[in-house]
């Protein structure tokens, strides 16, 4: 088995400006892709969020934001149909504005 050393052994022969379009570039294999959603499951998020509204119950949102996926904690404030975007209180009375094409789920806290 050859053991070598990779992209280190040819490091020293790059430019600074080739090394660091390298490491930009093998960190973008590690964004995610947005999802799109169907017309199921954008009923389904109308539904439990409609249910969290009427009811003020705390919802749990995994949106798109950065290339990366995150949960966003909160109660449903408004939902603005013209921006189409949700407005969510969290635990620490920020308003977090979230598009609905970037929501891939919502769950309701009990």
């Amino acid at each position: 088995m050859i053991r070598d050393r990779g992209r280190i052994k040819w490091s020293s022969l790059m430019l600074p400006e080739h090394v660091t379009m390298l490491r930009k570039w093998a960190e973008e294999d590690t964004h995610e892709k947005l999802k799109q959603l169907d017309e199921q499951k954008l009923e389904m998020l109308n539904e439990i969020a409609g249910m969290a509204m009427e009811f003020g119950k705390e919802v749990m949102i995994t949106r798109f934001n950065d290339h990366h996926y995150e949960e966003v904690l909160g109660k449903i404030h408004y939902f603005d149909p013209i921006n189409k975007e949700f407005r969510v209180v969290d635990k620490n009375e920020r308003v977090i504005k979230i598009s609905v094409e970037k929501i891939d789920q919502m769950i309701i806290i009990e």
